[in-house]
């Protein structure tokens, strides 16, 4: 009997290329697609979306690749998971002074939680994603994620989350391929969208505006604040301390002898904290609510951290606290340590486990 694998297919060419080959290697293949956001009011006088994953004209793509494939499809909605779990974090997040990642949330809470529980009620035996990331097997029968071939498109920084159970159900076939490769997949499969261009930008914030979307999601009255220097002088004034992260250079509107970063956000007092570069570099930070693929640490231990997607892992000594936190030390000090960020821990290509950056 065949094995059933659902696709999380996006309309993109690496979900599209996931189902091909899996359908080709002999699963039955079943693709469903998360109808998680309303692009209605996101539309020019022509009527066209701006580009952006997610999108309805993305669900349309996903379809007619189904079709194409002659495999079953499903749209399932998840609108009201999605602005609960990852929505409303993001805006919360950026008024408690934070700059989040919802990426990962997206991940964790709608593909590999909702969409999972969805692949289980249609008795699949395996969820696969277009991700470039591998899960491996190890030798004491667990699994563990590893960083996928093409270095350029890995994503394992956005799948930390990933729990042991998960990874054991989980499929990603692209993670041993480079870009070029799914590519020629693609264009071998005749798919209708081989020669579709990548998304980049945050899917719920098409145009890249997220302090438009920040200011028509919630009612930000009584934000602005004192710009102040990290010695305490006070520079100027802001009109929302929202818009500002750390490590931003530009749009500060203040003259000074030196080019000035923001250095940290202070929500409760909404003060934009500024510094010269060299006041940018941390040693430590702490991590909270870490996760992990191998039991959780209770000794020190040498890894590699990143501490943004395209960042490359710093070496770093990693001190477990309580209340799943961990103090991470830098071998050299880090400039754009950024509280809301993940913090992925690596040793080679595997992930140990990550946390966020607080």
């Amino acid at each position: 009997m065949k094995k059933r694998v659902v696709v999380a297919m996006s309309g993109g060419v690496d979900s599209s290329v996931t189902a091909a080959l899996l359908q080709e290697q002999g699963y039955e293949v079943v693709g469903m697609t998360m109808q998680i956001w309303d692009y209605s009011s996101y539309t020019d006088q022509h009527g066209e979306t701006f580009g952006s994953c997610c999108s309805l004209d993305d669900v349309y793509d996903a379809r007619r690749v189904a079709e194409q494939l002659g495999i079953p499809f499903y749209v399932i909605n998840f609108e009201r998971q999605f602005q609960q779990q990852v929505i409303d974090r993001f805006c919360d997040d950026y008024l408690a002074g934070l700059t989040p990642n919802p990426c990962v949330l997206c991940n964790q809470v709608l593909k590999f939680e909702l969409l999972m529980r969805k692949a289980r009620e249609l008795e699949a035996d395996f969820l696969a994603t277009g991700h470039y990331a591998q899960i491996i097997a190890d030798v004491d029968g667990g699994y563990a994620l590893h960083k996928g071939i093409d270095r350029d498109k890995d994503q394992s920084y956005f799948l930390f989350t990933l729990t042991a159970e998960q990874m054991a159900q989980v499929r990603f076939p692209l993670g041993g391929m480079t870009k070029e490769e799914v590519r020629a997949h693609a264009a071998r499969f005749n798919l209708r969208v081989a020669e579709k261009a990548e998304s980049q930008d945050i899917c719920f914030v098409p145009d890249g505006d997220y302090v438009r979307f920040l200011e028509e999601e919630r009612q930000l009255d009584d934000c602005a604040g004192p710009i102040v220097h990290v010695t305490g002088q006070v520079l100027g004034q802001h009109q929302g301390y929202y818009r500002y992260t750390v490590g931003q250079r530009k749009g500060l509107g203040i003259g000074w002898r030196e080019p000035l970063y923001v250095i940290r956000i202070d929500a409760a007092e909404k003060r934009v904290i500024v510094g010269e570069k060299q006041h940018l570099l941390c040693a430590q930070m702490i991590v909270g609510n870490c996760v992990w693929s191998m039991t959780p640490p209770q000794q020190p231990f040498a890894s590699a951290c990143r501490i943004r997607y395209r960042q490359q892992e710093q070496p770093v000594q990693v001190v477990p606290l309580a209340d799943q936190r961990v103090k991470v030390i830098f071998s050299t000090p880090q400039a754009g340590v950024t509280p809301g960020q993940a913090a992925v821990f690596y040793q080679g290509d595997r992930v140990l486990g990550g946390g966020w950056i607080q």
